[in-house]
């Protein structure tokens, strides 16, 4: 059985997995959902934001019930919360896939979060005591996590040539100057 469940070749990289991890799957969702394709650089910055409550992470899919806040506008959603829990394990992991680059002797500026799945581990399983002598369930939802970050070249940017600009004409001017040049 594979560590994780993607393969790519060619490319410097680190893997990461958890097993059965405490904070519930859906928040863990969606904050990983939330950092995916960052730097890991900035993902820790975003996380301690979202631990501090200074940033939200916008819940996109488990979102029944969620409340509005204005912080998810920054993500072009509406509904937002923050997952504490979630974001202190991710941060751990993204501490120690830090640790692991340093140790592998990769650039850890370049380091991007290139995959992030979170999986549902199996409900464990507690009660409670209810009314008139039942007792129902009371179960937890923990997650396995997996990340692969790889390490990115930077971006250089091209130059911009001065490309003299075709100016625009419109439909109606282009059939007016053919009918005169019939002429």
């Amino acid at each position: 059985m594979s560590l994780v469940s993607v393969n790519s070749p060619g490319c410097v990289e680190l893997c990461f997995s958890c097993r059965i991890l405490c904070p519930h799957f859906q928040n863990t969702r969606e904050t990983a959902q939330a950092i995916k394709g960052m730097h890991i650089r900035k993902a820790n910055k975003y996380l301690r934001d979202v631990i501090v409550k200074h940033q939200c992470v916008p819940f996109r899919r488990y979102n029944g019930g969620v409340g509005r806040c204005a912080q998810a506008k920054q993500h072009g959603w509406t509904q937002g919360r923050w997952p504490k829990k979630s974001a202190e394990f991710l941060l751990h992991m993204l501490k120690n896939a830090e640790s692991n680059a340093e140790l592998k002797g990769l650039d850890v500026d370049s380091l991007v979060i290139e995959h992030i799945q979170v999986n549902k581990a199996p409900k464990m399983r507690r009660r409670t005591y209810r009314a008139h002598g039942r007792i129902n369930p009371y179960m937890s939802s923990p997650c396995h996590i997996e990340m692969i970050l790889t390490e990115k070249e930077q971006i250089v940017p091209k130059p911009e040539e001065e490309v003299a600009q075709k100016k625009k004409v419109s439909q109606k001017k282009l059939k007016k100057q053919k009918l005169m040049a019939r002429e």
